[in-house]
């Protein structure tokens, strides 16, 4: 199967001047934990609930500060042609519950989630993607020496 077959396609988009409290307001709207973010026609980040929580509560920012300040800058994604199955192992392997669907041309087309990735009978190939996303550290940690 497809990921365009198994992705959300009605997806918010942040901007890097949006505050993050009008940020954690979308993600509120359509209770999701990320918001892809993006700047004249390009995905250029993504914020998610961690991001606010970690990176902007914790080290005493207040809502009015713009999401530049705290997205995860290097955007990881996949294609809407790519098959499931190597979506999900990448995602394993990356460590990553979500992520933002392009087409061929990097357009922003969808966002898929592990939720979304369940529902299509890999079961089996979910649970291993999830238990890998799970292990500790990796590239997205934001624990860390103080």
């Amino acid at each position: 199967m497809k990921i365009r077959e198994c992705m959300s396609t009605d997806v918010l988009l942040a901007s890097p001047d949006d505050t993050i409290q009008e940020a954690a307001l979308m993600m509120a709207e359509i209770d999701a934990g990320a918001l892809p973010v993006s700047e004249k026609d390009r995905l250029v980040g993504m914020i998610t609930d961690r991001d606010i929580a970690v990176r902007a509560v914790a080290e005493g920012r207040g809502p009015d500060a713009p999401v530049a300040e705290i997205m995860s800058h290097e955007v990881k994604y996949c294609y809407d042609d790519e098959e499931t199955e190597d979506v999900l192992a990448n995602m394993g392997d990356i460590q990553l519950r979500r992520l933002p669907v392009v087409n061929r041309n990097k357009r922003l087309v969808g966002i898929v989630s592990l939720g979304d990735l369940a529902l299509t009978g890999a079961r089996a190939k979910t649970g291993q993607a999830l238990g890998d996303i799970s292990r500790p550290g990796g590239e997205h940690t934001q624990s860390g020496p103080v």
